[in-house]
């Protein structure tokens, strides 16, 4: 089979193409590349990966690329190969550290699902295989062994300009494949783009078809959108559109609810600052930060004139739970967002006395510490109104490492007898008894960490037994 020759380059797009020849494209990427052009055939460098390559912007370990080769082809010219997704056209070639997703040049029929077209027919038309992606910043083929790049639908002058454009009709676009209002989100925020008027508008349009996407499309969408500098640019798209009630209506819910003097915002615009000002780099931390005010709606009564919200971080922590269960987070993560939303009002004063800290750590846990602190500095810079370290929390910090450091007994596996020893002292089985037995030696030592010794803990076993002893013959 030999394809169909590609399309003449645009003298307009000279320094685009410099930029990408400047790419120090991986040797191994550039003979993968040769291999599928055997025999006439063609292979380029597409979307994503030529997009995040002008940018700038550094890409991870899989690469996009199409040809004009059928996918039992492709297969057929690699050792190492995953057919995942065969009817659609795709294979995952591995190269070492490297991944090529290689897809045939294809045209698309209805999307049924609002997900996957329900057949495709391939082609030897790059430009065919364009002509059905996304948005225009994605639209965008290069082949670095012969320097030509290929632009049909004007996506490097919205790099340019900073613009989101969605290929042809926006609303057809969209309703074909319901996911990509989500997608228009995440990239506005990720890439710092803002949408053209059209694209826009069209993402309020398709609630009923975005109502079919699988959820875990879904969350990984929120995922990746949560990563960006600032994610309040894509949440409060997907808000202006429609669709944040319908994935996340307990976020949507804070909208508009007044708090007081100590905040700038109100409870929504507080949450996507303190998301903003959040560690990027931690997930558990950026997802707390968005949802740590969730309560606020159900608790605010107004006191003198102001919003008061007692308790509403437990409030929060069970909508925040529902939310992301709702989204099938992994249980690891789901937990580790909720506590962290749970433990974010603590209130530290200088006065605390050691034992008192050490009942903090016990209840916090150790691993949650740091991502408690990343969580209330953003919480703080989240009100608009301050800018600075929280009063305390350095003095906070230092006490903690000092603490940890003298490596006191902060829960029950770290004292210095077991349940066997209770059991045995108690005269008891396995049980309840035990476990609050443990609980009560262990607060005996938050207070004074000296305790932790067999003979006096053991010594105090032997006290409660008398006393229950005595308490029986009474």
């Amino acid at each position: 089979m030999s394809s169909a020759r590609p399309p003449l380059a645009d003298p307009r797009h000279d320094a685009a193409r410099r930029r990408l020849a400047a790419v120090p494209w991986p040797a191994a990427v550039l003979a993968a590349l040769e291999r599928l052009r055997t025999g006439g055939h063609q292979a380029w460098l597409v979307g994503g990966t030529v997009r995040d390559a002008l940018l700038g912007r550094e890409s991870d370990d899989t690469l996009d690329v199409a040809t004009d080769l059928l996918p039992a082809a492709v297969m057929e010219r690699f050792e190492r190969v995953e057919p995942t997704g065969l009817a659609h056209g795709t294979v995952l070639v591995l190269l070492d550290a490297l991944r090529l997703e290689c897809t045939t040049f294809r045209r698309e029929g209805a999307y049924r699902d609002a997900r996957h077209p329900d057949h495709v027919e391939f082609t030897r038309e790059p430009l065919e295989d364009l002509a059905r992606r996304d948005f225009t910043v994605n639209a965008l083929a290069f082949d670095p062994l012969s320097g030509v790049l290929l632009d049909p639908h004007g996506g490097l002058e919205d790099l340019e300009r900073r613009r989101l454009r969605a290929v042809g009709d926006p609303v057809a676009r969209f309703r074909e494949d319901a996911l990509r209002p989500l997608r228009a989100a995440r990239f506005a925020a990720t890439l710092e783009l803002e949408p053209d008027p059209a694209t826009r508008a069209a993402l309020g349009r398709v609630a009923d078809r975005a109502r079919l996407v699988a959820v875990e499309r879904v969350r990984e969408e929120l995922m990746k959108l949560l990563r960006a500098r600032a994610p309040s640019t894509g949440i409060e798209l997907l808000r202006e559109a429609g669709l944040l009630e319908l994935w996340m209506p307990e976020l949507q819910r804070c909208f508009g609810v007044p708090q007081n003097r100590y905040h700038a915002h109100d409870v929504y615009l507080h949450a996507l600052a303190t998301c903003d000002a959040a560690p990027a780099g931690k997930d558990a931390v950026r997802w707390a930060a968005l949802l740590h005010d969730l309560g606020k709606p159900d608790t605010r009564v107004e006191r003198r004139g102001e919003g008061t919200f007692y308790d509403h971080q437990f409030v929060g922590a069970e909508l925040a739970g529902v939310l992301l269960e709702r989204l099938r987070f992994p249980g690891e993560l789901r937990a580790r967002i909720v506590h962290l939303v749970r433990e974010h009002m603590f209130d530290y004063r200088p006065r605390w006395g050691d034992a008192a800290l050490r009942r903090w750590l016990r209840r916090v846990g150790e691993d949650a510490v740091a991502d408690l602190f990343d969580l209330r500095i953003a919480d703080v810079l989240g009100t608009g109104l301050e800018s600075a370290f929280p009063a305390g929390l350095e003095q906070m910090r230092a006490r903690i490492m000092r603490l940890v450091a003298e490596e006191h007994a902060l829960s029950v596996r770290d004292l210095v007898l077991d349940g066997h020893d209770v059991m045995r002292v108690l005269g008891t089985g396995p049980g309840p008894r035990v476990r609050a037995a443990l609980e009560a030696l262990l607060e005996e030592v938050l207070d004074d960490p000296s305790r932790n010794t067999r003979e006096r803990l053991l010594a105090r076993l032997e006290a409660w037994r008398s006393e229950a002893e005595r308490a029986a013959d009474a």
